[in-house]
């Protein structure tokens, strides 16, 4: 075997590789089993969800990812990086970014100083400026932080109090901040709960948007299926903490597993 063999051989693995891969991972509770060996593989630059009925262990697993909770065996992989026992910031050092299920802002800040918090960031987690670092510098970031808004389609309100927002602007203001960070990787936890359908359906168009527009990978807890379907390139569907059916969402609609983890009967009994 060639170097050139080796080399070809060697992208094609990294290709086939998950940016985010999950190695029979299990968390329990007391009495109750969370996450049972579960495997997930989420390819670069998806738009993976990962669905499943009340208490079929997805936000368990969202927070093995972050670093909320520790499993009890398995592995979690990112970029090569295991993401188990190392602290929330340096998480996003690793470029994994969060949406969670209320949005996380600074309610007393206006919406372009909420955003331009994690421009000033430094990849270590504090905000010091260096005695050396120009002026140029400021002006650089602040251009940072106004594109981020023309991204989220907020620029006409970078000077409106953020506490002021609507529940869809607070989420669109959240996604400014987590794209601020530059990130490979965006968790978002049920980005829509709470919202009314034309919000809903606004964060769609801007899921869609970043995702055009950027080299992100993006995995989505949700239980809306209108956003599921209208967003999902793939779909892990998880019950009573373990997947039971990974695929297209083409191939989840009306899969006899899913009818019978949602509806809790058999299918032919769906089906009769």
């Amino acid at each position: 075997m060639n170097m050139e063999t080796k080399i070809s051989g060697a992208v094609m693995a990294e290709a086939e590789m998950g940016l985010l891969e999950v190695k029979n991972v299990s968390k329990r509770f007391g009495g109750l089993q969370a996450l049972d060996n579960v495997n997930l593989s989420i390819k670069r630059n998806s738009l993976h969800a990962i669905i499943g009925p009340n208490g079929a262990g997805k936000s368990t697993l969202l927070n093995c990812f972050v670093g909320k909770l520790m499993p009890d065996t398995g592995s979690v992989m990112f970029d090569g990086n295991s993401l188990l026992g190392i602290k929330p910031y340096e998480i996003n050092q690793l470029g994994v970014s969060r949406v969670f299920q209320t949005p996380e802002i600074f309610t007393d800040l206006s919406v372009l100083e909420n955003v331009l918090i994690p421009c000033f960031a430094k990849r270590d987690g504090s905000f010091r400026m260096h005695a050396l670092e120009s002026v140029a510098r400021e002006v650089d970031i602040h251009q940072k932080a106004e594109q981020m808004l023309i991204d989220v389609n907020m620029q006409d309100k970078r000077h409106m109090n953020a506490a002021s927002l609507s529940r869809g602007d607070k989420r669109r203001l959240e996604m400014a901040m987590c794209l601020a960070q530059d990130p490979k990787l965006l968790l978002l936890d049920e980005p829509t709960a709470g919202m009314a359908r034309a919000d809903t359906n606004n964060t769609i168009d801007l899921l869609k948007e970043i995702k055009a527009k950027r080299d992100i990978t993006m995995a989505i807890i949700e239980h809306d299926m209108h956003v599921v379907f209208s967003l999902a390139e793939r779909i892990t569907v998880m019950a009573q903490g373990t997947p039971i059916v990974e695929d297209i969402p083409d191939n989840i609609k009306g899969h006899p597993r899913v009818q019978e983890a949602y509806l809790g009967t058999p299918a032919e009994e769906t089906n009769a």
